[in-house]
């Protein structure tokens, strides 16, 4: 099914959202690599606030190349998620709505998903360059010293992913592989 809906992501979006729906979000997601991830853990475990709110956001695993002139950013590709994977529960559990990347997810990963009702999407990696294009701003907001790795405010309309793993814990890799298999 075919959904639209906006971000940051209500609790009712996201638990309509259903493994293997396509969705294309329109509004205000966050960028965040490994090194953003591990400082954000470090501030939370020192007892210090967050650059961006957790409740509903949702933050795309993506390091952007360079923006061409007249363009907000550059190719804008996922990167693998499970390199965020043992900081994604602890965000999870702050509210986070939705996490954006490619490629599997570990079990607490998928139980936190669960637990708060959120949902994992998947981009198409190789794609980073039609990705972009339905991005109409770029900002960094914090860690401007990681470089590709600072966390970004990104205005996006349209932007087209899949629901991998939604708020029940459905998986669409694991499914997509029985049902092939079937076949």
């Amino acid at each position: 099914m075919d959904r639209y809906i906006k971000a940051p992501i209500s609790k009712e979006d996201a638990l309509a959202c259903k493994s293997g729906d396509y969705v294309y979000i329109t509004g205000t997601i966050y960028t965040a690599r490994d090194a953003a991830h591990k400082r954000m853990y470090e501030a939370l475990q020192e007892g210090k606030e967050l650059p961006l709110a957790m409740p509903g956001n949702i933050i795309y695993y993506m390091g952007p190349s360079p923006a061409r002139e007249g363009r907000p950013i550059g190719s804008a590709g996922p990167t693998t998620a499970s390199r965020m994977d043992k900081y994604a529960p602890s965000l999870l559990d702050l509210g986070l709505g939705g996490m954006i990347g490619k490629g599997k997810r570990q079990e607490a990963v998928r139980e936190a998903i669960i637990r708060n009702g959120a949902v994992y999407f998947a981009a198409v990696g190789g794609a980073g360059a039609l990705l972009s294009k339905a991005i109409k701003s770029s900002e960094v907001i914090a860690y401007d010293d990681l470089g590709t790795e600072a966390i970004r405010k990104l205005e996006v309309e349209n932007f087209p992913v899949i629901v991998v793993i939604d708020s029940e814990g459905n998986n669409l890799y694991e499914t997509a592989i029985k049902d092939y298999c079937r076949l």
